[in-house]
């Protein structure tokens, strides 16, 4: 069975959910102890931040830390008008759960 290319409605679903989680990052390094709480998590530096945003997993481990904080989801929501659903939307956009039926995907 060949491998579909994605449609243009997926292509542009995972383009939102991205800038959805640039944003997700601006917003965490406006505040030190919120980017420093993802550092430590991730176990990265500051100056690993650059070079692995532009890995695909990134955007899905910035909004995985959100999720996992209720109190900074809620808070990340208030500050930029966005819903805690809207969150976790572009997070199985970006990561979507796994589906033992479905075939066989192939990496970005």
């Amino acid at each position: 069975m060949p491998i579909r290319e994605k449609t243009p409605s997926q292509a542009r679903a995972r383009e939102a959910a991205g800038a959805l989680a640039i944003r997700a990052l601006g917003w965490l390094a406006q505040d030190m102890e919120r980017i420093g709480g993802f550092l430590a998590q991730s176990g990265m530096g500051p100056g690993d931040l650059r070079v692995r945003a532009q890995e695909p997993a990134f955007g899905a481990a910035i909004l995985s830390y959100l999720l996992s904080d209720e109190a900074l989801l809620l808070a990340f929501a208030a500050d930029t008008t966005l819903r805690p659903q809207d969150v976790v939307h572009a997070f199985h956009v970006l990561e979507p759960p796994f589906d033992p039926d479905a075939p066989v995907r192939r990496g970005d």
